[in-house]
């Protein structure tokens, strides 16, 4: 039986072609032809569920300091860097966009300025995504295996995926990888591209697991994901993927 075609992913939005996270990004990605897109989850102070990356807001907006800190009517009037004005978004803003589209979403739970994870992120992520009808259709990752188990566990996702650091998989290797992803039960893992190989996925394959993988930025690095038949991968410039992609099935 024929492997289905590599799925794309396009990484915070899209964050070589539009400032990452941001509502232009999300609304220029709902245009394109990819099968998910992908997002960060932090919460607020008062609990609300928004989309940025870092657990501080110095590198992508104007202000400073850890989003925890920020009550969503803080982060309302909090702008985003070369957006000419937009403020970080929520969740439930970004599910809005998509809601009408074909798109799934791929949902990273992100941990505190100090690390540590949101006691009731997960919860509050399925709110937003079952107010939003799409939850059937969302993805959950995490570099964190029991915050991706307990993805797993929870249930009524697309899928839940634990994305392996390069750390993590120099230190377990294949065979570590296999043990911890049955440990906490998860169906999937995401390997960084440059140790996506194709041992590596005959032997995660052969275990049960889907493989994934991330950071895949440059066209080389896409024709050989592409080559090997990753079930999906995130890359920042989805529309070159789009385009390798469309050249290989002509």
């Amino acid at each position: 039986m024929p492997q289905p075609r590599t799925r794309i992913a396009a990484h915070r939005g899209g964050a070589i072609l539009w400032p990452e996270n941001s509502p232009t990004a999300f609304r220029n990605a709902a245009r394109l032809a990819v099968e998910q897109v992908e997002l960060d989850a932090h919460l607020s102070a008062d609990g609300a569920v928004v989309v940025i990356h870092d657990a501080t807001l110095d590198r992508t907006t104007e202000a400073s300091g850890p989003v925890r800190a920020q009550s969503l009517a803080a982060l309302r009037g909090t702008r985003l860097k070369g957006t000419g004005g937009e403020a970080v978004p929520t969740l439930a803003e970004v599910a809005a966009i998509f809601r009408e589209t074909p798109i799934g979403l791929r949902l990273e739970l992100k941990r505190d300025a100090q690390g540590n994870p949101y006691p009731d992120l997960l919860p509050r992520v399925t709110a937003v995504l079952e107010e939003a009808g799409i939850r059937a259709r969302t993805t959950i990752t995490s570099f964190a295996a029991p915050l991706a188990g307990e993805a797993a566990r929870h249930g009524g996702f697309a899928d839940a995926i634990w994305l392996v650091s390069l750390g993590c998989w120099r230190d377990l290797g294949a065979a570590g990888v296999q043990a911890a992803a049955r440990a906490w039960d998860l169906p999937a893992v995401g390997l960084h591209q440059s140790v996506c190989e194709a041992g590596a996925l005959r032997a995660l394959r052969e275990a049960g697991l889907a493989v994934g993988a991330w950071a895949v930025n440059e066209a080389e690095a896409m024709r050989r994901m592409l080559a090997l038949g990753v079930d999906v991968f995130t890359t920042d410039d989805p529309l070159t993927a789009l385009a390798l992609r469309a050249g290989e099935a002509a």
